[in-house]
């Protein structure tokens, strides 16, 4: 019986930092949104695309911002499902911190993008570990057979 491989260091250690990261993102009480609005209207003037909405890079960004969190936890913890569920809720209390902060808007749009990039992050995760433990599992019966 193969012995599972030890946590990644690393991964505890870029998870604390992702949380700092995130967290003084996502709590700032200066939002994203006057940045968003100042490249939005950029688009919209200086190039010429008038349809451009703001929803078009902030709904990107609020996926990207949570893959690494559900990658992250999902190596920790071994468990792909246990990693969104616990993604989820930190994008459902963020989005209730932010709004206690004058500057920051709450949206369930916000939670919808946050959990689908948890769930991209978990699922690559989940998808390394299969194939690292076919990998460790190959080898331990290559080992048995040369005995």
């Amino acid at each position: 019986m193969p012995t599972p491989e030890p946590r990644p260091r690393w991964a505890a250690w870029a998870l604390a930092a992702y949380l700092l990261a995130a967290g003084a993102l996502l709590l700032s009480p200066i939002g994203p949104g006057r940045i968003l609005g100042a490249l939005v209207a950029w688009v919209q003037h200086d190039l010429g695309v008038e349809d451009f909405r703001q929803g078009w890079i902030e709904v990107p960004a609020n996926v990207v911002l949570f893959i690494p969190l559900g990658f992250l936890l999902a190596l920790l913890l071994r468990r792909a499902w246990v990693s969104v569920l616990l993604s989820v809720t930190v994008s459902f209390v963020a989005e209730l911190l932010q709004l206690q902060l004058s500057d920051r808007l709450s949206s369930v749009r916000d939670i919808a993008a946050n959990s689908a990039g948890a769930v991209i992050g978990a699922a690559v995760a989940w998808m390394l570990m299969k194939r690292s433990s076919r990998l460790h599992g190959d080898r331990s019966a290559e080992t048995a057979r040369s005995d």
